[in-house]
């Protein structure tokens, strides 16, 4: 069981220097025997914006214009940049890297960084990494540090000794490397060595964040593009699994683990999520979710048998799973039940369970639950929510102990208009009114339940009345004892000849 806590720190920064040109060529879209690169338009100019490795081996640069790099290279191949591409690609390569932590930032487009820390030698780990890079026919190079910025600088520059790292790696404006090139601190050893006030008044306060950052004075940290788990358990297999019987197995026992690290802190799942990791760098994710917190192993276990007897595309081994984690993604507090005397659990709920496992095979969006919402427009009232999401007690209107309900539990959508032909006074109940061609005659009547429009919720709506008609309800009996709920859209002030609607059945 690993945790989040730590004390000693270790970044590893992978650096992509071709990522975009050897995306193409790795694709079959670009030749891989010949100079090549990837140009934008920029400044009503098409300038390089990427270059391949042998076109920077022959000295083609970024920003060149076109016209120049054709120049300098006739036989020069270009293609157009695109960065969301390339984005895409950075990510698939973040989600392989989660088998060795789930601590993984993306660097605009062309690197990685990984927060190592008590996740095993990162020697080892920062090997296993380029080679499987290399299998995938990109080049990368690694840095270690003790700050993410001390562990990109070393890949970028390949130099293991930061005070060997030339004053660009600080990351400042070119005005000022220059200045401190002219000054003669060309590395960032020799900044170091200046007094941190008199480089503060000349460059400011940001040149020495960066320096304190770099040379690992100064604490700093990725920002992870998910959010780290609670708790994650992670299996790591000597040789890769092919079986999916096994693989089940290795799953339950991470499940297992999970749950009795939940018990010792008192909380209960809402969230989980098993990763697979392939020999081969492909990924495979199965998230679960429930309604209330669970940490009972064998429930757990059911979930993801019906999540992955729901797929679709069904587990392809492929040449083997070789890392396998289970992360907990949302938790909350549940207390420990105790059975009562005939052995059945006081907090276990049936019919959550259902609604769990339905959710899961069916996903959460096709099993829902009603909700309240913040409206007092009847048929707005509710939402339609998923089921696994927290649930909030609805606050229905409550009648009195023997009278009958104020609203009916079912709503016509949309509500459908009658013909009154009859009233007592023109602002009244109905006395009759013609509904599906039948007439109905009132003996019995209640209200009114007078329902303004939102005209606060709607668009120039500043006065009331402006953003919609006002509403009045009765619940109405007919001489066969069935009642009704009408309304009249609309006051006489408002309209000259309002509407009448029937809005439901009541009891």
């Amino acid at each position: 069981m690993t945790t989040a806590n730590s004390v000693t720190r270790i970044f590893l920064a992978l650096w992509l220097p071709y990522l975009s040109t050897e995306r193409l060529i790795r694709d079959g879209a670009a030749p891989a025997d010949k100079p090549f690169a990837l140009v934008e338009r920029h400044a009503n100019a098409m300038r390089i914006a990427q270059v391949g490795e042998e076109a920077a081996r022959l000295g083609l640069n970024t920003g060149t214009t076109l016209a120049d790099a054709r120049a300098l290279l006739p036989q020069l191949v270009v293609q157009d940049d695109d960065p969301e591409e390339d984005i895409a690609l950075l990510a698939w390569l973040a989600d392989a890297c989660d088998r060795y932590t789930p601590m993984v930032a993306i660097n605009v487009r062309d690197g990685l960084t990984l927060d190592l820390t008590g996740c095993g030698p990162s020697e080892q780990i920062a090997a296993d990494v380029l080679t499987r890079i290399a299998k995938l026919g990109l080049t990368a190079r690694d840095g270690l540090g003790s700050t993410p910025e001390m562990a990109m600088a070393r890949a970028r520059y390949g130099i293991a000794s930061v005070a060997a790292l030339p004053v660009s790696a600080l990351g400042i404006p070119a005005s000022d490397q220059l200045a401190l090139q002219r000054a003669g601190l060309k590395t960032v050893g020799a900044v170091a060595a200046r007094p941190r006030g008199a480089l503060a008044a000349r460059f400011g306060a940001g040149l020495i964040d960066r320096l304190l950052r770099l040379t690992g004075e100064q604490d700093s940290r990725i920002t992870p593009r998910r959010v780290p788990p609670t708790i994650f358990a992670t299996r790591r297999f000597a040789e890769p699994v092919a079986r999916i019987e096994d693989i089940l197995t290795s799953l339950r026992d991470l499940i297992i683990e999970t749950c009795d690290e939940l018990a010792r802190r008192g909380e209960g799942a809402r969230s989980l999520r098993a990763t697979l990791f392939r020999s081969d760098n492909d990924v495979r994710s199965l998230a679960v979710e429930t309604g209330r917190p669970v940490r009972d192993p064998k429930a757990i276990a059911k979930l993801f048998d019906e999540r992955i007897d729901a797929l679709s595309d069904p587990l392809d081994p492929g040449f083997g799973y070789d890392v396998i984690r289970l992360d907990v993604e949302a938790a909350e507090p549940l207390a420990s039940a105790s059975p009562d005397l005939i052995g059945t659990c006081e907090s276990c709920e049936p019919a959550d369970a259902l609604v769990d496992r339905l959710s899961t095979r069916l996903t959460p969006k096709r099993v829902s639950r009603l909700g309240p919402a913040n409206t007092h427009i009847p048929e707005q009232a509710q939402l339609a929510l998923p089921a696994v999401e927290e649930r909030q007690p609805a606050n229905f209107p409550a009648a009195e102990l023997g009278e009958p309900p104020l609203r009916p539990l079912h709503l016509f959508d949309p509500p459908e208009q009658v013909k009154v032909t009859a009233a007592e006074i023109p602002d009244g109940p109905p006395a009759q009114f013609n509904w599906r061609r039948k007439p109905y005659r009132i003996v019995r009547s209640e209200g009114p339940e007078r329902i303004a429009a939102e005209w606060w919720m709607r668009k120039g709506g500043e006065l009331p009345g402006k953003g919609g008609l006002t509403r009045d309800y009765y619940r109405v009996e007919d001489v066969r004892g069935r009642r009704f709920w009408l309304f009249r859209h609309g006051l006489y002030s408002e309209k000259a000849s309002p509407s009448w609607y029937i809005h439901g059945l009541l009891a």
